[in-house]
């Protein structure tokens, strides 16, 4: 990789930081020329645009990063959960769902992923999956007392909200 690409990037990464999203868009957008297979670059371009409200050009930002390979696990995890959030707010939910499913199952652990899937899940009618992922991932992650020691029945009810006795 180029010492120059490198220090770019960086500079670019800055500039969003620091609420200068606009430079940060037209430098990256250069450094998207220079290095049109670079998922990194392709990834910290699509979250500039997200910034700037500019979801319809993230799109196509966001695929290129998640199709290459190179971006760490952390970077990856943001740009999937980057392009299924546009998605859903751009009214692609069938997209959004696919997208955030596959990520939420290469990255089992990570709430976010869970929180944005079920909100996709909502879009698409699929309202029990929704309410099962956040009633599971707040009985499993709640720190508050009271939700804690209701956990079982918390968790047991997120398998099936229609249960009666």
């Amino acid at each position: 990789m180029s010492g120059n690409r490198e220090k770019l990037l960086a500079e670019a990464v800055r500039l969003r930081e620091d609420g200068r999203r606009e430079e940060a868009r037209q430098q990256l957008l250069a450094l998207c020329e220079q290095f049109p297979q670079d998922p990194e670059v392709a990834y910290q371009t699509a979250w500039v645009h997200d910034t700037l409200g500019l979801e319809a050009e993230a799109v196509a930002h966001y695929v290129r990063a998640v199709e290459q390979q190179g971006l760490s696990a952390d970077d990856r995890r943001g740009a999937l959960l980057g392009l299924g959030s546009t998605y859903r707010i751009l009214g692609r939910y069938p997209e959004a769902v696919t997208t955030l499913s596959d990520a939420a199952a290469e990255f089992p652990d990570d709430g976010a992923l869970k929180t944005f899937l079920a909100m996709a899940l909502y879009n698409t009618g699929r309202n029990h999956e929704a309410m099962e992922i956040l009633l599971t991932l707040l009985a499993t992650t709640s720190k508050d007392p009271d939700i804690s020691n209701y956990r079982p029945a918390i968790e047991h009810y997120a398998m099936d909200l229609d249960a009666t006795m």
